[in-house]
């Protein structure tokens, strides 16, 4: 398998590594990018975007991206905060008065971001046309009573994070998350990477495939399952149209807990502009600011009996544990169904991103042997963080 791309001096164990993805652990498409100290250092793609018509990936490539979605509406919050703009700490009533009741009055936006506000599902169903309409979720959510008590118990808030965050972003901006993304980072910073992908890229646009040895999925009866499917009605991880997450009518949208799109050097990018800057240009986050965002709030078994997988997350980030050994406890990331992944990291300087389209199976060990490699590369050590 030949990719394109490169990788700069120091980093060819990385693309090594990026290499054997395709050869020996079944990729299908890929990307992934590499920024250290606001610099690119590596820039690697290859393989097939369309499985149905043989269509390659090339270096503009976009895909859907899953829960990585989150970390970039987490982003915005912080940098809200860091603008005095938004108390994380204050109820999220402060500037949503219609959300606080029904038992919500106290649940803060860091609750949210921790997954422990407890309404991490909207119960009542609804269709798929009010999912992608915005306002119909967010009365939804005005209605819902929390399942415990808020701020006590964990459980993984799947769409309803993105809906909570992301309105109140929209009461302290005007603007909805995908588009306040687009104003402030997006747009500045040229990124490939949108909530609410424009209609005119969704030709290009790489097509998941679910994996041939995909995991038996769990009852969809369970609080988790009916949290990632909107209580079935777009499925999980079913793929193609009307409402799975190959669908334009889904992407287009604004789906702010998983319907975002984007390049891998986007996200990299993104993760390396909040770390450190992009070459030269200010950080988008300071110091203190990460320091307050990787800080552990939650982890272990969920609220619903879901067992502990080892991940352990701070105000919107995934951090360094069990679940995704990172750099060190200065590390940052988010997840994607399948196998994708991105994550920052101060004290390295880094900016990391890998997307794919064939959604990993069992055992899949892509992204983590490409940060395996990353950690070499750029001097971490091997046992870093020992969180979990």
């Amino acid at each position: 398998m030949s990719y394109h791309g490169w990788a700069d001096e120091g980093f060819g164990a990385f693309a090594d590594e990026f290499a054997r993805n395709f050869t020996e652990r079944g990729e299908l498409g890929a990307a992934a990018a590499v920024f250290v100290d606001g610099r690119q250092v590596v820039d690697l793609w290859g393989g097939v975007a369309d499985d149905r018509t043989g269509r390659r990936w090339t270096r503009d490539t976009v895909l859907p991206v899953m829960s990585l979605t989150k970390a970039v509406v987490s982003i915005l919050a912080h940098l809200l905060a860091q603008e005095g703009e938004l108390d994380l700490d204050a109820p999220v009533a402060d500037c949503w008065p219609e959300f606080g009741r029904h038992g919500k009055e106290r649940i803060t936006t860091r609750m949210v971001l921790a997954h422990t506000a407890g309404i991490p599902l909207v119960e009542r169903t609804l269709a798929f046309e009010e999912l992608t309409a915005w306002t119909p979720v967010i009365r939804a959510l005005e209605e819902q009573r929390p399942l415990w008590e808020p701020g006590t118990a964990f459980e993984y808030h799947a769409h309803a994070f993105g809906f909570l965050v992301g309105e109140v972003i929209r009461r302290r901006t005007g603007r909805t998350p995908g588009a306040r993304f687009r104003e402030v980072i997006g747009d500045p910073l040229g990124l490939r990477t949108w909530i609410g992908l424009p209609p005119q890229e969704v030709p290009g646009m790489a097509r998941l495939v679910e994996a041939a040895d995909r995991p038996a999925l769990p009852s969809a009866d369970l609080l988790p399952m009916r949290a990632l499917t909107m209580n079935g009605v777009v499925p999980f991880p079913g793929l193609d149209d009307p409402h799975g997450y190959n669908s334009p009518a889904l992407l287009t949208a604004e789906f702010p807990g998983a319907g975002g799109v984007s390049s891998a050097r986007g996200l990299a990018a993104l993760y390396a502009a909040v770390a450190t800057g992009l070459d030269g240009g200010p950080r988008l986050l300071s110091r203190d600011t990460v320091t307050d965002a990787v800080r552990q709030l939650s982890g272990g078994p969920s609220w619903s009996g879901f067992p502990d997988l080892g991940a352990r997350w701070g105000s919107g980030f995934l951090l360094d544990s069990a679940f995704r050994r990172l750099l060190g406890p200065r590390s940052f990331a988010h997840s994607g169904a399948g196998g994708q992944f991105a994550f920052g990291d101060d004290e390295f300087g880094v900016g990391f991103a890998y997307t794919a389209n064939r959604m990993g199976g069992r055992g899949d060990q892509r992204a983590e042997r490409l940060i395996e490699a990353l950690r070499s590369c750029v001097g971490a050590p091997e046992a870093a963080g020992a969180g979990g």
